[in-house]
């Protein structure tokens, strides 16, 4: 199952076939989306106190009959839609009511996990809030909800001590320690039936929807209400055999329709455990993702996981350090924001700045907003990216699981940049988008215990020192792990990731599914030592033969195109046994006359003219054939022509020549395509001081030869 969000351009009235553009459709949306915000904030208000929560935690009605799983019909069942009416005069048919009250009704519901999380914490509220004692521990683990993790609670625990540092004593409740919450502007159309919203698929990239929209912002009766259909483009990750669902109309603030259709599509089942062939994956900061992959090997107590020793590394340094620039920029903007409303706050209303700061912090609130889009939009695309690149290398190398490190127990303690940078990533969309990409490519994804995998070498399981660098192994760092006992020194996360996959390999019989959620979770930890091995060549070679070869085009059939050869052209011979057989015959042939070698090297310039069909010799560029080459020094590049002028010589035997000389000859080398190794270039002989250049000098007493 998953959702893709779509974007409704125009819209036809389907009783007259007027067009609605954009804008027209856009304020029709933005009518019910608002009436429905208004009526269910109304009802979740109404119903937000412990005795509603309660009753609906309970599951059943005042005759003991269990809740249907539809929120609407629950509600409905309970009886509390009848004390929420719409506004006298407005007409809002039964449809629409139905999912205003699923709307509630899904919100409701879930903050019953907070209830609870709340209820436990408040009932085993500790004697020291900062810190927690064993029984402390054990006794609010027996009162908590099932799946809930150690940032949540802590979490929930600053909620409670924030509000009795506030008021000197204990909320009696969540209703207490927080105020209703807050609904979106949305239409929920998959509560709706046929008499209000229709979908049907055209063709391959495109789904026509049928919604019955406001005319206006306050209708009266129900002609005020007509038929929309809106024509859907797909987006290419919805297949031709997914079977679509009633969607989610939401106006966003820059003026658009966003459809949130749901879809859904068969997939395989993966199994928990069996598992041969891993995937481990550790969190980095700038490397976000990086892998492992490990095999198992051996039965019972001779279990083992082997590692080919590839590092996968899924490089984020540029997008990550654009989002902590952005990061930094949100809290300025917000800094400001405040400072402008508290002046304005201060000097009040009659005052002449006063509209002045207002305005001012009404301006950085908006910069602020678009700041945070370009957040969100930037986390979204990284997370997509990451999650399908981790997939696919899982799928490449043959491997039937992931392993994930448990991240929602990781946060930033103290006050290092890096654990700064490290809590404001998207862990959890990754975590989240992995498992859908590997569940529609029949990959299980489990997450282990993420304590102490940095901790300890995974070849001989002793504790490793981090350093800045490898060959900085006397400073401390943490970038580079080196372990004293085996004499490991690699990558920290990749190290990381060896020892994750080891984890997951060895106790996959621990593993635990989640029946609500399907995520499979590995809470128990063996440990296990990580081998390095290389892979068989042999193999590698066939099977890449063997893909070659089905990759292929085939040979076409029928007689050969070269008449007379019946048979194929051997192919040249190579290897070591071919180089030694010339060796040796090179050795016992007999010696040959100087410059009678025969060279398979082409000649850099042709000595004899390259003769055209037509009888036009041609010369190679820059050379003269006919006339012969003089002997000595060639002019240019700081060798003296005899003929120039300015080229004498003088006492001292130093020539020095113009700049404009040498740029004029350099480009006449460049214009030909040949350049002279001459005394300018490279180091001179008694001159060691200038490697790179040679001094722009000839002594022709010292360098009439060459």
């Amino acid at each position: 199952m998953a959702t893709a969000t779509c974007t409704a351009f125009r819209g036809v009235l389907e009783t007259t076939g007027e067009r609605v553009v954009q804008r027209v459709l856009l304020g029709r949306v933005g009518f019910l989306a608002r009436l429905s915000r208004e009526l269910t904030g109304a009802l979740v208000a109404s119903r937000w106190d412990e005795a509603s929560l309660d009753l609906l935690a309970a599951g059943v009605d005042e005759r003991g009959e269990v809740l249907p799983s539809k929120g609407w019909m629950a509600l409905r069942r309970l009886g509390w839609p009848q004390a929420v009416t719409p506004l006298t005069g407005v007409y809002v048919s039964d449809r629409v009511r139905r999912g205003v009250e699923e709307y509630a009704a899904r919100t409701l519901r879930l903050a019953l996990h907070r209830r609870g999380i709340v209820a436990a914490v408040l009932a085993t509220w500790p004697a020291d809030p900062h810190r927690r004692t064993e029984a402390e521990w054990t006794a609010l683990r027996k009162l908590l909800p099932a799946g809930v993790n150690g940032a949540e609670i802590r979490n929930r625990t600053r909620q409670v001590r924030a509000y009795l540092s506030e008021h000197g004593c204990l909320p009696a409740g969540l209703c207490v320690l927080e105020g209703p919450p807050q609904v979106a502007g949305l239409v929920l159309l998959a509560a709706m039936d046929r008499q209000q919203v229709t979908l049907a698929r055209v063709d391959a990239a495109t789904a026509r929807l049928r919604v019955k929209l406001p005319l206006c912002a306050v209708p009266a009766t129900g002609r005020e209400w007509a038929w929309h259909v809106i024509d859907i483009r797909l987006p290419a990750t919805i297949t031709p055999d997914a079977v679509l669902h009633t969607p989610t109309l939401r106006p966003t603030p820059a003026g658009r329709i966003a459809v949130d259709l749901p879809h859904s599509r068969p997939a395989p089942t993966t199994k928990a455990t069996g598992h041969t062939v891993a995937l481990g994956f550790d969190w980095g900061v700038n490397t976000l993702l990086t892998g492992a992959l490990g095999r198992l090997t051996g039965k019972g107590q001779g279990e083992r996981v082997l590692t080919d020793g590839r590092p996968l590394v899924f490089d984020a340094t540029a997008v990550s350090a654009v989002l902590h620039r952005l990061r930094t920029l949100r809290e300025h903007l917000a800094v400001k924001r405040d400072h402008c409303q508290a002046l304005a706050d201060g000097l009040g209303s009659p005052h002449l700045a006063w509209g002045e700061h207002v305005a001012r912090a009404g301006v950085l609130a908006v910069e602020h907003g678009r700041v945070c889009a370009r957040i969100r939009h930037l986390n979204t695309a990284l997370a997509r990216a990451a999650a399908r690149w981790a997939v696919d290398q899982a799928a490449a190398l043959g491997a039937s699981v992931i392993c994930l490190e448990d991240l929602a127990t990781l946060e930033a303690r103290g006050h290092r940049r890096g654990n700064a940078r490290l809590s404001g990533q998207v862990r959890g969309t990754v975590a989240e988008a992995i498992r859908h990409l590997a569940a529609k490519a029949g990959i299980a994804v489990v997450t282990v215990p993420a304590r102490g995998t940095s901790k300890r070498c995974p070849g001989c399981l002793a504790t490793l020192t981090h350093h800045p660098a490898p060959d900085r192994l006397s400073e401390r760092g943490w970038k580079w792990a080196h372990c004293a006992g085996c004499g490991l020194s690699m990558d920290r996360d990749l190290a990381a990731a060896r020892r994750i996959v080891s984890r997951g390999l060895l106790a996959q019989t621990h593993t635990v599914t989640d029946r609500a959620t399907g995520i499979r979770a590995i809470r128990t930890t063996v440990e296990g030592t990580v081998a390095l091995v290389r892979r068989p060549k042999k193999t590698t070679r066939r099977l890449r033969r063997r893909r070659h070869a089905q990759s292929a085009p085939p040979r076409p059939a029928g007689p050969k195109t070269t008449k007379g050869k019946g048979h194929p052209t051997p192919t040249r011979p190579s290897g070591p046994r071919h180089r030694r057989a010339l060796r040796t015959a090179a050795e016992q042939a007999p010696a040959q006359a100087p410059g009678s070698e025969i060279s398979r090297r082409m000649p850099d310039v042709r000595t004899v003219p390259a003769t055209t069909p037509t009888g036009v010799v041609q010369r190679p560029a820059g050379h003269d054939t006919t006339t012969p080459a003089p002997s000595g020094p060639v002019p240019g590049h700081g060798v003296p022509a005899p003929h120039r002028t300015e080229d004498h010589v003088p006492r001292s035997g130093r020539v020095r020549l113009s700049r404009r000389t040498c740029r004029r000859r350099t480009r006449a080398a460049e214009r030909t395509g040949f350049h002279h190794l001459t005394p300018r270039f490279g180091p001179q002989h008694g001159d060691r001081t200038r490697p790179r250049r040679a001094r722009k000098a000839w002594k022709p007493q010292a360098h009439t030869e060459f």
